[in-house]
Formats: C-alpha cells, structure tokens, sequence
C-alpha cells in the first residue's frame, strides 16, 4: 500500500509543467575572458640581467568554455533557489627564447601531466566558480516554460597565468638557491625550463568571492520528467591573475532529471 501511495504521488509531480526540483548538466562558455599575449622580453630582475641571453612571450586567448552542473529547488512560496558549479578552461602557448649569434631562437614551454594519458600540453588556464542563487520566477499561460531573474553569491578559483614575472621570480629563486650554497650562478634554458614546470605543479589556485545577475528560463513539458534550461549571468567582482581581461557575462545551456 506504501509503495502505491510512493508511486501516485510520483506520477503526481511528474505530470506538473513546472518541476518542483531538478538536478542537471551544462555547456557554459565565457565569451568576455581574454588572455592578452605578451611579446618577447628579456629576463631583468634585481639579481640576474640575461638580456641579449634568454626570454620569454606567451600567446592568448579570446574566449573560455567549459561544463557546468545545476540543481534547483522550486517549492518555496515566491521565490527559487539553485546552486552552479561550473569549470572553463582554454590553452595558451608560452615560451622562452635563447639567442643564436644574434638571432632569437623559440623554446615552447610545455607542462608535465603526470598520471594521465599525455605525456606534455600546452600551459592551461582554469576558471572555476559556485553559485548560490536566488530567482523570483514568473509564469505565461498555456506554455510550459518558467522564466525568472535573480542573482546571488560566487564564490571563485581561477589558476594562475604564465608569464614573464612568474618565470622572473623563479630565477628570484634559483639565483638565492645558488648563493646560499655559494656556487657559481648560471642558467640555461633547459634548466629554467624544467623549474618552470616544477613551480607549475605547485601552484595553488586564486580563491575570491564576488556576486552575479541572472536571467534564465525552464522547460518541462507535463509527464515526462525532463527539463531544459538556459541562464546568462553577469559576474561582478573576483580576482583574476593580471593578465587576464575577466569578462562579465557566461552562459548555461543544458538539461537534466525534473519532478
């Protein structure tokens, strides 16, 4: 009799056009975060002078794009809830540079990924973010579609982006490392590079918390327990490497289970 009563009320929810909970999963690209590419330049720090010796440039990117996840609570009596977990990545070329008689001469920089498939790529730059929001919906007669606005609180990790000052202060690093032990200092860029990635590894990712605006739509039709979404959002606040141009607007395309 319990498993009959379970079962009606099941059937219940799911002929209702609007869901009262959904769980689901995205495509989200940024289109607005850029990574500006920086020109070959010399290293020169307090320390070391290797101009005319050995540099660096890093290309960019003009978009990041990734997939997101997405549950949503749709009971309360006027407004809605719903939590985002979205990761975003785009690759960007780095290299140093030695010179051969005068001429410049291109070393692509290339970080090791240990325990996967790949041996070497190309550097990576990831963004990753956890909404909280709060959407007050609005219903349109006789369509099976649930618009709503709102906005809430994100929270932020984005990875760091290698460039020159990065490097600059690995050779910080290597040329106190050889003082300290009272050794000749001396660098190349096999050595450099292999101490690039290194660093690399360790990394940890920039934590910060910002808020954004929303606006989205659901469809569910009656019965079948599906449901298609779309949001764009406006993130405000946050705090990005320097290089990057942190753009404002991202997109949530996608669908899932609904009751």
């Amino acid at each position: 009799m319990n498993f009959k009563l379970i079962f009606a009320a099941a059937a219940l929810l799911a002929t209702q056009s609007f869901a009262i909970a959904g769980i689901g999963a995205h495509y989200t690209p940024n289109v607005g975060t850029k990574l500006r590419s920086a020109d070959r330049a010399d290293f020169k720090t307090e320390n070391v002078n290797l101009e005319g010796k050995l540099g660096f440039s890093h290309g960019n990117f003009s978009y990041i794009q990734g997939f997101g996840f997405k549950a949503w609570v749709d009971v309360l009596p006027f407004v809605d809830i719903e939590a985002t977990f979205n990761i975003q990545f785009a690759s960007y070329n780095a290299a140093l540079w030695t010179y051969d008689d005068g001429e410049p001469v291109k070393h692509p920089l290339e970080i090791e990924l240990g325990g996967t498939p790949f041996a070497k790529a190309t550097p990576k730059y990831i963004a990753m973010n956890a909404d909280l929001s709060v959407t007050k919906p609005f219903s349109i007669p006789l369509f099976p579609i649930r618009p709503y606005v709102g906005g809430g609180l994100t929270f932020h990790w984005n990875t760091f982006v290698l460039n020159k000052a990065f490097v600059e202060n690995i050779i910080d690093d290597m040329y106190e490392e050889a003082k300290a032990k009272n050794v000749d200092f001396s660098m190349d860029e096999k050595k450099l590079a292999e101490k690039v990635v290194d660093y690399a590894k360790d990394e940890g990712l920039t934590k910060s918390i910002g808020i954004h605006l929303l606006a989205g739509v659901r469809f569910k039709l009656p019965i079948i327990p599906i449901a298609a979404y779309a949001n764009v959002k406006c993130y405000l606040g946050g705090d990005y490497d320097s290089d990057i141009d942190a753009g404002n607007f991202a997109f949530e395309i996608g669908g899932g289970f609904a009751l």
